[in-house]
């Protein structure tokens, strides 16, 4: 259903996600550097390659490292499980697994650009030794840990043999114009041989073999690179997935995060209600008691003062009646729970300073507290219109893509909003994020603005 105040008008609307050219890591945003070099030729002479081709050299001596410690320690821990000290090793290998993994964090951080958070510490109910070998036993992330370090050997092995041989038959074949003289001044033959038997030996020793050769160096210092970043891919796919958190800490943090942000915000609407009450209808209604009480006593001695009291006594009531029905509203509109979204996003929209189009496509009600957060982010935004966009009209629309209850405000105003200056925006993207939800703002400076909200459905 569409509903239109004012005048109006019509805007496109809809998503637009672009990506730019890759920076090396990701990708990056319009507006950046872009390069004539197509990135098959630049590859081989870009920083990138290099750290990751140093990625893959290094990840053999420390896999070598890693590998023998927890295999000797693993071993001496469980041969000597018949007797205490087999416990206090396996702890302790279990804690070098981990000193290792930091080291390799480290490593990935600096060569690879992979940012990987650094897994739960140990949960100790009290210090002391024996409560330390108990929680490095009990924690999972050491035993991923010992798991990337048992499978990072073997694969730092092949991943060396493979880039190891590509970059050097790569460069040697390519340089081969150069070097090719060799075998002639002090081999006694006239190139590089590329088969040979009893009978007959065949030599790259003429210009068109030079010139093949070369060629196949290039294709091969061309592939290099890639074949490396295809090797690292699975390097970072072992640090982010063995090395880092859980997923099932980082959702008890996230959860710990979204739970402060709820008390906080409950909290903050609790003084804002108590603020309302105590500034607004409490001292209406504190003035009016003492205005009764004025024309009580003025009642005998001139009528006319005293129903000149008691009619702007009257006005009082009627102006703290507005006050309390407006506070109610902002607590929960009962024409939200009576009638839904669509009754309630228009009376909203109704209390706009600016036109604003309503259109809610809903065949069923979300669950009523996501229903209620969906209300507040419209108010709220519609509320920012008209107080800072200096627009001329907006629109407002709701809809359900598959589990999530879909918001879109979008205004021509002067635009220039953003949830990273410490606005209202801010504090609204955070009550969002506490239900698993998101809040994502597009406004280039100039407008228009157009804000979209994500919310779990649960209906």
């Amino acid at each position: 259903m569409a509903t239109e105040y004012g005048h109006g008008y019509e805007h496109g609307y809809g998503y637009g996600y672009g990506y730019g050219q890759d920076d090396g890591y990701g990708y990056e945003p319009y507006g950046g550097r872009r390069h004539r070099v197509p990135a098959v030729l630049r590859a081989p002479f870009e920083a990138r390659s290099w750290r990751e081709f140093g990625y893959v050299l290094l990840g053999l001596p420390v896999g070598v490292t890693l590998f023998v410690w927890t295999v000797t320690m693993l071993a001496l821990g469980v041969g000597l499980l018949v007797t205490f000290i087999g416990i206090p090793l396996l702890a302790v290998a279990l804690a070098g697994c981990r000193g290792f993994g930091a080291l390799e964090r480290a490593r990935a951080r600096g060569l690879l650009k992979l940012e990987v958070a650094d897994p739960e510490p140990l949960r100790m109910r009290k210090p002391g030794f024996f409560p330390w070998v108990g929680a490095v036993l009990k924690s999972g992330t050491s035993w991923r840990h010992l798991l990337y370090a048992v499978i990072q050997f073997p694969w730092s092995m092949f991943s060396f043999v493979v880039a190891v041989n590509f970059w050097a038959y790569g460069w040697a074949l390519l340089t081969y114009p150069l070097w090719f003289w060799v075998f002639p001044v002090w081999a006694g033959q006239g190139g590089l041989q590329l088969y040979g038997d009893a009978h007959h030996s065949v030599y790259l020793d003429n210009p068109f073999e030079i010139t093949v050769t070369a060629l196949v160096g290039l294709l091969f210092t061309l592939a290099t690179p890639w074949i490396v970043r295809a090797l690292t891919l699975v390097d970072r796919v072992m640090v982010h997935g063995l090395l880092g958190p859980s997923r099932l800490a980082s959702r008890v943090v996230e959860l710990e995060s979204d739970r402060g942000v709820v008390v906080d915000t409950a909290a903050a609407d609790l003084r804002r209600i108590e603020r309302d009450l105590h500034d607004g209808a409490q001292a209406r209604l504190v003035a009016l008691a003492m205005d009764l009480g004025l024309a009580k006593e003025k009642l005998r001695e001139d009528p006319q003062v005293a129903a000149r009291m008691v009619d702007e006594a009257h006005g009082e009531v009627k102006t703290a009646l507005q006050e309390l029905r407006d506070l109610a509203r902002g607590i929960h509109p009962a024409v939200l729970t009576d009638r839904g979204l669509d009754a309630a996003l228009s009376a909203v929209a109704s209390r706009c300073t600016v036109p604003v189009r309503v259109e809610v496509d809903l065949a069923e009600r979300p669950a009523a507290a996501i229903e209620g957060i969906a209300y507040f982010t419209v108010s709220e935004l519609l509320q920012n219109v008209s107080k800072h966009a200096r627009a001329r009209g907006a629109e407002v629309d709701v809809w359900r893509s598959e589990d999530r209850l879909m918001l879109q405000v979008v205004d021509d105003g002067l635009g220039g909003a953003d949830t990273a200056a410490g606005s209202g925006l801010a504090g609204l993207a955070e009550r969002l994020d506490a239900v698993d939800g998101i809040l994502v703002v597009d406004s280039p400076v100039g407008g228009p603005t157009r804000v979209t909200a994500e919310l779990p459905w649960r209906g």
